[in-house]
């Protein structure tokens, strides 16, 4: 039995290693130092892979290899894969424009703030009912700027800021293997609630 599959979402290749867009995948990345994992390519999932034991629980690690526009081609056949049909059991660690950076949020169901990465979920899935783990990766000035804003490289201390936010991403995800969503929620969410340090000015 799978008790959490962890999808985090990004683009594939070098040129987006470092950007914002791709937090996803270097929280997935640190989960998998964490705890053993070696993610090797999955060619009918379209997605790097592996599952591992955490204690008494099967924890599955994923990053689609499908760029973010199109996610929901590798999402569908994992949950197919591993036998999920209850989407408490999905967690999508993803960018959000809405939050600022230094802070993340869990949230289940919901709006979909304009990211194509749900979307796509959403869409083969026809059901909005996962678990995301937003990371916040702040707002572009403006609405144009936003593909840019995403894509590249964020300055030093934001980076910096972000690296940290990664680490909390992924003790996030640990919680929720541990003690559930609904507990998870609490604690990190109160933490996201504080007043942020926000390097970028977001």
């Amino acid at each position: 039995m799978t008790d959490l599959v962890v999808v985090g979402l990004g683009n594939p290749g070098p040129e987006y290693v470092g950007s914002r867009h791709n937090v996803g995948f270097e929280v997935v990345d640190l989960l998998a130092q964490r705890h053993g994992a070696q993610l090797r390519r999955a060619r009918k999932e379209r997605a790097l892979v592996d599952d591992v034991r955490v204690g008494v629980d099967r924890l599955v690690l994923a990053e689609p290899q499908t760029y973010m526009n199109e996610s929901g081609q590798a999402v569908a056949p994992l949950l197919r894969r591993y036998d999920i049909d209850d989407l408490n059991h999905l967690v999508i660690v993803h960018d959000e424009l809405d939050l600022p950076v230094g802070r993340l949020k869990v949230k289940v169901g919901g709006g979909l703030a304009g990211h194509n990465g749900l979307r796509s979920i959403k869409a083969h899935l026809h059901d909005d009912g996962f678990v995301r783990l937003r990371i916040g990766v702040g707002k572009p000035p403006s609405r144009e700027e936003g593909v840019d804003h995403v894509l590249e490289r964020p300055a030093k201390a934001v980076r910096l800021a972000l690296a940290d936010l990664v680490a909390r991403a992924a003790d996030a995800v640990d919680s929720i293997l541990d003690v559930g969503v609904e507990a998870t929620m609490n604690r990190f969410n109160a933490m996201a609630d504080a007043p942020p340090t926000d390097p970028s000015g977001a």
